[in-house]
């Protein structure tokens, strides 16, 4: 009987037994979460500078982030912004991000889960919890399941990137997709969700599982030099994360690496830069 037609007393009684048996299925989520295998290959948890060590009174009032399941990519940006910068000044210039992408575009946060500075230091970027798999708004049709990593800076062709900056990047790849076992020199699947992307909404992609922003959609982020160095970010992650980077197999198991067939048909409702 719908909970409309239940008179009185009765009312109040299946809506706390209602109340009750959502609180116990979250309980039941939590356990199996809890009670989920450890990977075979996972990472530590990199340093972090929280968001409000950058943001702090500045930050807008915005809706509640929105979570995936897992990560099971990353995508690789550059913020497009100058070089040459003292690290020192990074949290400036990430305020300064921000307010670019909330109030001149009137997006409702920062599009990056994280940022890192020429120095290796990392930003926790988008709002949601840097543990959690936190929905970005940084790859036009490929949100959803994925990270968004922005270096701090332009690194068209010819630019340099430095060593701080590759590493604390592969290091923060490494253990964003260890949780769902993803090898960053693998492949994944994921279903692009906006016919703004380079692949029309609906259609599945095979994209690397450390990408660049131009491999999912039309731009020239994250510039020549940067995109170059990909190769290298995913043998860095691939050894972070206990990987035989090597010989192409896995250090416990000694298996070849196999690609990760996984999809992301959520649907897209985020801008991304």
């Amino acid at each position: 009987m719908p909970l409309g037609f239940v008179p009185g007393a009765a009312a109040a009684v299946a809506l706390v037994l209602s109340a009750y048996g959502v609180e116990r299925a979250a309980e039941s989520s939590d356990a199996q979460a809890a009670a989920r295998p450890v990977p075979a290959f996972h990472a530590p948890r990199p340093a972090i500078v929280p968001r409000a060590a950058w943001l702090g009174d500045a930050a807008r009032d915005q809706p509640p982030p929105r979570y995936d399941d897992q990560v099971v990519a990353v995508f690789i940006h550059h913020t497009d912004s100058p070089n040459g910068y003292d690290c020192a000044d990074a949290p400036g210039i990430l305020r300064a991000l921000y307010e670019g992408q909330t109030q001149g575009r009137d997006w409702d946060d920062l599009g990056y889960n994280f940022v890192v500075d020429r120095c290796g230091t990392v930003y926790e970027g988008r709002a949601g919890g840097a543990d959690r798999p936190v929905t970005g708004a940084h790859t036009q049709g490929f949100n959803h399941r994925t990270a968004g990593i922005a270096a701090l800076g332009t690194f068209t062709e010819g630019v340099e990137v430095p060593d701080e900056m590759l590493r604390a990047i592969a290091a923060v790849t490494a253990w964003k997709l260890g949780p769902s076992g993803t090898d960053p020199r693998s492949e994944v699947r994921l279903v692009s969700s906006n016919g703004g992307s380079r692949y029309a909404a609906g259609t599945t992609a095979t994209l690397p599982a450390v990408a660049g922003h131009s491999d999912g959609y039309m731009t020239d982020c994250p510039g020549a030099a940067l995109h170059a160095r990909l190769p290298e970010i995913r043998d860095l992650a691939a050894r972070v994360q206990g990987r035989d980077v090597g010989t192409g197999t896995d250090r416990d198991t000694g298996t070849d690496t196999e690609r990760v067939d996984l999809e992301d048909g959520a649907p897209n409702e985020e801008l991304s830069p």
